[in-house]
């Protein structure tokens, strides 16, 4: 696994086409399995649903390469939008970016959902999410808080 750089910086309202076509491609396999792409309403959901100031973008080489945002809901945090290009998928990126999160928000319980079968699941659970419920199109999973040591 090549060693990448990466950082945050924050989303902005620019970023919206070129997010929902990230969605639009790292969605497409596992919704076609399903038999659930379709081709408008993978964008179209995106950007109905975009906040920038709950996203940020994941710039890995200096370039944009992905977006995570996480949206407060009760005493928990969504981790939702969370994709990467496929240039960067692989290289460890998402265990960090997931890590980062979770050290920033150590007393939240984060929540996020991943489509059924779906390889992001294995990413998930490695980084300490277990499932918590699921459906014929998603798995839920959680992350609970971490203690104070």
């Amino acid at each position: 696994m090549t060693e990448v750089d990466w950082r945050f910086r924050p989303a902005t309202a620019q970023d919206a086409p070129w997010m929902a076509e990230l969605r639009a491609q790292v969605m497409r396999p596992d919704l076609e399995r399903l038999g659930r792409f379709d081709e408008r309403r993978v964008r179209e959901r995106f950007l109905t649903a975009y906040v920038p100031a709950h996203t940020r973008v994941i710039v890995a080489d200096g370039r944009d390469a992905g977006l995570v945002a996480l949206r407060p809901d009760g005493d928990a945090l969504w981790v939702e939008h969370f994709y990467l290009s496929a240039q960067v998928q692989g290289r460890g990126i998402g265990g960090q970016v997931l890590a980062a999160i979770r050290a920033e928000h150590p007393a939240a319980l984060l929540r996020l959902d991943v489509l059924q079968g779906s390889p992001a699941r294995r990413l998930y659970e490695r980084s300490g999410f277990v499932l918590e419920g699921e459906d014929p199109v998603d798995v839920y999973m959680a992350a609970a808080p971490q203690r104070a040591s």
